[in-house]
């Protein structure tokens, strides 16, 4: 197979407007090798060129490289100009937007093209003087009075990508209509030269006042330590470290064991195989370094500090606490504090924090995955997703934030230390209250993104009615019955299992979620019998599920 006529007009045509000379010199090579028969660099140009990204709720997500079916300076010039129409369309113009990014390649170069664009558009754009965490840009859309913000970042992607996310002013992700109605006025620009995009450098500078002010108000929501606690943490080479640091400093907290090859942000992500606290070996040198200094937690955030995960003596062996683990901690937490509002966490997560919550007379809602839903819950107390994103503070923040999850598990160590207690004693607590909610997150990554709509027609063609030797509900989630929005996914639901099927909306996987629940256990039950039950259960659950995928 060689190029076709319709990818090399494609091709010379984005020479002549791709303004990066990298990217330009990169798909210039593709070519020649693909002309001269390498059928890897063909495949290559066919795939770059296959089509335009989708501009969806999570943004743009993709690898580097050029093409528009890459994250390239061109791609992010007419998204910005794009949604710098949206903007305007809807009543919006002149209003400041700010701009912000982590520190993988090419995330500054992109957030300046977009604060001169959006300069340009009439847009009072306000640009990070340096990286700059995820959520402190979230915080900084009410500080600053914005209509909108932008963060260049693709979060806990493999360093190959870069992605670009957007805000509206009441600090939320988009949802749809908003993300069809931005690729919307993104195709007008596409259809024209990248040069008619106008630019201007009449933008603004943001030096220290966003950190130091998400700093200030952060330290309120914690009291001072009252144990003294010992910690390790490691921003695992993203943008987490700068604000953390600050931030414990400012709340009395102690300054953590650091990982020192991990602390400075370094884009090519050098000591871990994926930049995600989830993945398997990823927090290897944090856990050593918590041996080490004995410590009472590990905590760990991801390349642009959304997110947070933690591990803690269980068993006498150091473990990461699961997502769910760690939301049922956080939530129960905020209940005992009385803390005021609702609870909420996605259809994908336990149902534990709901149990809890209407246990204890508050109200709990379960939205669909992602903080662009949870993060919109009025009143929101705290929300969560197994994923590792915690919301504690919606009304600053209506985001996931691992940097104020951070300061809140070490006020809760050091509470729980001064009680004699540690937090494998307050997760026993938990499970003997409100029984064992096992839950696993079993995922299918692929190279081939069309496995996995085959996958998923599969399980709507052939759904099991028994899982895990349980009758269950099988509810196509395209086709909600629970007042959610549609959402491409597959629930079951039995009276003690629970499993969710959906494709993973920022990375080419196939994600299966699964719950095996067992009742309160009588006063002196062992939970680790409880609990080695409902794994059987999960490994069965996930049997069945496998099964029906073709996986």
């Amino acid at each position: 197979m060689s190029l076709n006529e319709r990818v090399l007009e494609q091709v010379s045509q984005w020479i002549k407007n791709d303004p990066d000379e990298a990217t330009v010199a990169t798909l210039t090579a593709l070519v020649t090798k693909a002309k001269a028969g390498d059928e890897q660099a063909e495949a290559e140009v066919a795939s770059a060129f296959a089509g335009p990204l989708t501009f969806g709720t999570a943004g743009l997500r993709a690898a580097l490289g050029p093409g528009p079916a890459r994250m390239n300076r061109v791609v992010v010039s007419q998204a910005a100009a794009g949604f710098a129409a949206w903007l305007k369309a809807n009543g919006l113009e002149s209003g400041k937007v700010l701009i912000g990014y982590d520190a993988r390649h090419n995330s500054d170069t992109f957030a300046r093209d977009t604060a001169e664009i959006m300069a340009a558009a009439g847009f009072e754009a306000l640009l990070t003087r340096q990286n700059t965490p995820t959520p402190v840009v979230a915080f900084g859309i009410k500080h600053f009075g914005c209509v909108a913000a932008v963060v260049v970042t693709a979060s806990h992607n493999p360093p190959a990508d870069n992605g670009y996310k957007v805000y509206l002013g009441d600090g939320s992700q988009i949802i749809p209509p908003t993300d069809t109605e931005i690729a919307a006025q993104i195709a007008v620009v596409a259809a024209s030269p990248l040069s008619s995009i106008a630019r201007s450098d009449a933008y603004t500078i943001v030096d220290d006042e966003l950190v130091a002010a998400y700093v200030e108000h952060t330290a309120t929501l914690v009291s001072a330590p009252t144990s003294d606690i010992k910690w390790a943490y490691t921003p695992m080479h993203g943008v987490g470290a700068r604000v953390v640091l600050r931030l414990v400093e400012a709340a009395g907290y102690p300054t953590p064991a650091c990982v020192t090859a991990q602390m400075e942000p370094d884009a090519d992500f050098p000591t871990v195989k994926f930049p995600n606290p989830e993945e398997p070996g990823a927090m290897d040198l944090l856990l050593a370094l918590a041996k080490e200094t004995d410590a009472d937690i590990a905590i760990a955030t991801d390349p642009d500090a959304d997110r947070c995960a933690c591990a803690v003596p269980i068993g006498g062996v150091w473990r990461r606490l699961t997502g769910d683990e760690l939301g049922s901690l956080l939530g129960d937490d905020a209940i005992r504090r009385g803390k005021p509002g609702l609870f909420a966490n996605s259809l994908v997560s336990s149902t534990l924090l709901r149990d809890i919550a209407l246990a204890n007379g508050r109200e709990h809602r379960t939205t669909l995955t992602g903080f662009k839903w949870i993060g919109r819950i009025p009143g929101l107390a705290f929300g969560y997703e197994e994923a590792i994103g915690y919301c504690l503070d919606a009304d600053s923040v209506p985001d996931k934030d691992g940097i104020s999850t951070t300061l809140w598990l070490l006020r809760l160590v050091s509470e729980l230390k001064a009680a004699g207690l540690t937090v494998e004693d307050r997760l026993n607590e938990i499970e003997a209250a409100y029984g064992i909610h096992a839950t696993r997150q079993v995922s299918l990554r692929v190279t081939d993104l069309a496995q996995i709509p085959t996958m998923m027609a599969a399980v709507r063609a052939n759904p099991p009615s028994v899982i895990a030797g349980e009758p269950v509900d099988v509810a196509d989630l395209t086709n909600p019955t629970n007042g959610l929005p549609p959402t491409d996914g597959m629930e079951f639901t039995g009276a003690s299992v629970h499993a969710v099927v959906r494709p993973s909306g920022t990375e080419p996987k196939l994600k299966c979620y699964l719950e095996a629940r067992r009742p309160v256990p009588p006063a002196g039950a062992d939970l680790a019998a409880e609990r080695a039950a409902a794994e059987t259960v999960l490994d069965a659950l996930w049997a069945d599920i496998k099964q029906v995928l073709g996986a």
